[in-house]
């Protein structure tokens, strides 16, 4: 069974860093396309920053420079780190996973968490 689990939100001052975990089971994570992802209330869930299986990165326009998304093979654990953040970041955050089989695509999501930046 494949399970996502994000860890690392919190209250963060506005210029201040966190660092999003999301531990998986049930998948290898490098060997799957990957995803972190945002949503405010009342709003649709948004990309932030994507890694596919080989590597290679994708951010939305707003958070490059200063957003990384990176990858721990011997933990099987992806992470987000944010820097310089602002009010407007407050929001939800949820991995996620894209898994291949036979042809067809599975997307599995993480249960979320909040990062509030705020004075």
């Amino acid at each position: 069974q494949v399970q996502l689990v994000e860890s690392g939100g919190g209250l963060v001052q506005p210029g201040g860093s966190l660092r999003l975990s999301c531990a998986a089971s049930g998948i290898i994570i490098r060997g799957n396309n990957m995803g972190w992802y945002r949503q405010a209330p009342g709003k649709e869930r948004e990309l932030v920053a994507r890694m596919t299986s080989a590597g290679t990165t994708n951010y939305v326009d707003s958070v490059k420079g200063l957003f990384t998304i990176s990858r721990d093979n011997a933990k099987n654990t992806m992470y987000l780190q944010m820097n310089s953040l602002k009010p407007e970041d407050t929001v939800v955050y949820y991995c996620k996973a894209v898994i291949s089989v036979f042809g067809r695509s599975y997307d599995y999501w993480g249960q979320g968490t909040q990062v509030t930046v705020s004075s």
